[in-house]
Parts: structure tokens; sequence; C-alpha cells
């Protein structure tokens, strides 16, 4: 519904129109003088129950609902926003020289820096690391270093740090010197945006009392964020054609998807699929893609579409092909001072390169050469 709102001046007006047709002599709408400020006061309190209803039809509806609002319209229908995760990765602790045995205990924290992004991470238990001991990580009299893991105080997308970000401590280790994170923290997730949250309770809206792809798809997405996923129908997880059945090919962003994740997926599907119908649910098969391309341009630009390529592969879905048409586009467009670009070979042809259904190829060895 479109509401007929009005500004300040706008309902100044109205009223001054309204009072001088009632009155049958001069009415002084001067500034400064008492009707003008009735009017003037009128007016303002108007406009602040124009606001109060907009207010409250925008809360009326999901569509227009946000932040608190939109939680509570979807929580009537069993829904919940996913919350923000927490980064996980690693740390090395080290000291310049062997000396006495220490350990590296569990909380101990750790920083990127004391900006205003500064990132926090606490050192965790980690059983599978044969340095786990009691409650640390044991430096030998002998060990220069030890390895452990951390996880992000402040959940969300800012504790994905680079590599090398992680470099104070913020707890005094006696016989430890230096902290640093070798590889990049990730995992780390927003809160679901109210966009996202909107589109998932469409879908859910749509999926309901159906055993339809639309419904198998919804639960699958429901299990968690960042999953992404393919339905291959009348195909067993062989590839085999298998009719009654169909295969889920599903992926959180690392290729090898945990056991634990794959048993929540199945869980989920199989409380939506058809009656009789069959179903198999498997992680991704990751192809290892080489690319080889001759680039004309300064050494800057062949960087960039070096660049562009790797990350043109690593961002395709399950069951994306790679072009060679396509390569070519991504890195003519990553630098407009490339000249020329030719010889693009793919696993070593010169021929596209199409996974099966359940495929996801991710890239290993990119060389764009001047």
């Amino acid at each position: 519904m479109a509401l007929q709102l009005q500004d300040f001046p706008t309902l100044v007006k109205t009223q001054a129109s309204a009072v001088t047709a009632s009155c049958q002599q001069l009415v002084d709408m001067t500034v400064g003088s008492v009707t003008r400020a009735l009017l003037e006061a009128n007016a303002s309190i108007g406009l602040w129950i124009q606001w109060l209803i907009v207010q409250v039809l925008g809360a009326t509806r999901a569509s227009t609902s946000t932040g608190a609002d939109l939680d509570t319209w979807v929580a009537d229908f069993g829904m919940a926003r996913f919350q923000a995760t927490s980064a996980v990765g690693s740390a090395t602790f080290s000291r310049y020289t062997a000396g006495l045995a220490t350990s590296v205990p569990a909380g101990t924290l750790v920083r990127t820096g004391l900006g205003e992004n500064d990132q926090v991470f606490m050192v965790v238990a980690d059983p599978s690391n044969p340095k786990w001991v009691g409650n640390g990580y044991s430096v030998g009299a002998s060990d220069i270093s030890v390895p452990t893991r951390i996880v992000a105080q402040t959940p969300g997308a800012g504790g994905n740090v680079i590599a090398g970000a992680v470099t104070l401590l913020a707890n005094a280790i006696p016989g430890i010197d230096t902290v640093t994170n070798e590889l990049p923290t990730a995992g780390g997730l927003d809160a679901e945006s109210d966009p996202a949250l909107r589109r998932r309770f469409a879908g859910f809206l749509d999926s309901r009392n159906r055993a339809t792809s639309q419904a198998v798809g919804f639960a699958i997405a429901s299990v968690r964020q960042g999953l992404s996923f393919t339905i291959a129908e009348r195909i067993d997880a062989s590839g085999a054609v298998r009719p009654g059945h169909f295969t889920v090919t599903v992926d959180d962003g690392t290729g090898t998807p945990s056991n634990d994740l794959i048993a929540s997926v199945a869980a989920a599907v199989d409380a939506v699929r058809p009656i009789g119908g069959t179903f198999s649910v498997r992680p991704p098969f990751v192809m290892p893609t080489s690319v080889q391309m001759q680039a004309v341009g300064p050494a800057t630009a062949v960087s960039n579409a070096r660049a562009a390529v790797l990350a043109h592969i690593a961002a395709l879905p399950i069951g994306a092909p790679l072009t060679l048409t396509r390569l070519y586009q991504v890195a003519y467009s990553a630098d407009t001072s490339i000249t020329n670009l030719s010889g693009a070979l793919i696993n070593g042809a010169s021929a596209d390169l199409v996974p099966p259904v359940f495929g996801l190829l991710r890239p290993s060895t990119i060389v764009v050469h001047s």
C-alpha cells in the first residue's frame, strides 16, 4: 500500500488553508505569530505520527521487516537467522633459542595488532596435535617452536585474516618470544543478512508439502551457511543411471566436507524426500586444474591476468566446466594493458574441461607468462 505522506511545509500549508477557510476575517500567519506556532507544532506531531505509521507498516511484512522484526517474523514458522561463526586457524609460537621446557596453555590470547581492526584469537585444545598434553601445547627443551590451534574471539568474517597477520602475544608466556600464523585463518562468517534470510524464508514457504528439488535444496541450504550443492536426478553416487534415485553433491568451500556435514545433509534431505525414492549424498570429486597461457603486456598486467584466472577457477561451482574462451575473456578483463593472449592450455590440452556432474574444478598450477 502506498502511503500518502506529506512533508513539513505541506502539513503547515494544509492547516493554514483549513484555518483561513473557516474564519470570516484575516488571520495573522506571519512567522512568530501564535497561530503560525500552533500550526507548526501540529505539523511536527504529524511528521512523528507518519514515522510511526511507516515503522508499523514495515514490521507487518517479512519483505519490509528488518533486524529483530524480521527474526520474529520467521520465528513464527520455526526458522531462525544463521548466527555469525568464528574463524579458525593455526598459530606457531616460537623462541629464539632452545632452553627449558615450557608450554602454551589453552586460553592464551594472541592478536593481529592494536588498531581499530584488531582481531583477537584464543588458543584452544587440539587433541590430534601430538604436542597437546594436559591443558596446553608442550614445548620441549630442544624445541624452537610449536603449532597450535586458534579461534577468533569475535565471530564474523573479520576473523579471516591473511597469513602473517597474527604477530602479538596478548599474554606473556615464559620461554616464548614470538607468534605468527603461517596460513590464513578461515571459516569466519557474518550473521545471515536480512536479504539472505528473506530469500531463505521464501524458499521455506515455496517448499512446504512438496517433495521437489526445491524442497530438497531448501533443506540442504538450511543445514548451515556457505554450502554449495547440486542435485542430479536418476543418477547414483558413481554417476551411473539409476531410476528413482537422486544424488546430492555438497561442498563447504574446502572440497573435502567432513563426514559429520555429509551426515547432517543426508538427515535434512531424508526429511523431505519423496516416499519410495532413494538418494545419496556425496562430497565433490575434486579435479586439479592447471592452466598455461601466453600474454603480451607489462609484467603487472600479466600478474593481474594470472590472479584473475586463478580466482575464476576457484569460484567455479560443482559441475561447472572451464572453457578456453572464458579463460581468454577473464584474462583480457583483468587488465586493459594486455594486448594479446595465446596458447591457452587446460591440463595440457587445448580443449575445454568438462567435469562430471559431481566434479569440482580447483586450480593447481596457473602459469601466465609473457
